[in-house]
């Protein structure tokens, strides 16, 4: 039996820069492979450049459609970019993950850290890095603790991006997102949660 699962989020999930293979949710549902329960991957709906405020206007309702067994999150980095509150964006992540929750149950939910992009070579271009690298620390700290208070699986994978700093194969050829080879690490510690979480 295949969940029908469904990634939200922007240009980290959708895989800018990247071929549709390499996307971590892609990877994600080659590396749990054919046994049962696994997961077919019916719709990615990220959207490169998209904030909070987006995924809860523009992606959300798509799932009506779609009916989700599984939905994974990784959102907000462009909030970041866009100088956004952190009031604003904490009360946004809680919005997306209450939809999910209703739609799907906790359970069946994974939320995934906002990489640190200020240690790619094109990084500086979209903001002080040092205030950049804050804020996002701030925002996976609201995700963290959303998805704590309603019991869905957060998986870090800052500390992962933070290597792009000394290994630039970990940076796609754009100089900014993440390079397959960098989601290739990441779902090395998704995947294990996302197989406990369904049952395997």
């Amino acid at each position: 039996m295949a969940l029908r699962y469904v990634a939200l989020g922007d240009s980290y999930t959708i895989g800018t820069s990247v071929g549709p293979d390499d996307r971590w949710p892609d990877r994600l549902v080659a590396a749990l492979g054919p046994a049962e329960p696994t997961l077919g991957l019916v719709a990615n709906l990220a959207v490169n450049g998209f904030t909070t405020e987006d995924v809860n206007h523009h992606e959300l309702p798509m799932l009506d459609e779609l009916r989700p067994d599984f939905v994974s999150v990784l959102i907000g980095v462009n909030d970041v970019v866009r100088d956004r509150p952190p009031a604003v964006i904490a009360a946004n992540i809680g919005m997306i993950l209450d939809d999910a929750v209703r739609r799907v149950g906790a359970g069946r939910i994974v939320t995934v850290a906002v990489p640190d992009y200020t240690v790619t070579p094109a990084g500086a271009d979209y903001g002080d890095p040092r205030r950049r690298h804050d804020a996002i620390v701030v925002v996976n700290a609201a995700m963290a603790d959303a998805s704590a208070d309603r019991g869905i699986a957060f998986v870090d994978i800052f500390d992962i991006s933070l290597r792009a700093a000394d290994d630039r194969a970990l940076v796609a050829a754009d100089g900014l997102h993440p390079s397959g080879a960098q989601y290739a690490l990441w779902v090395e510690r998704i995947a294990p949660v996302v197989a406990r979480l369904i049952g395997r």
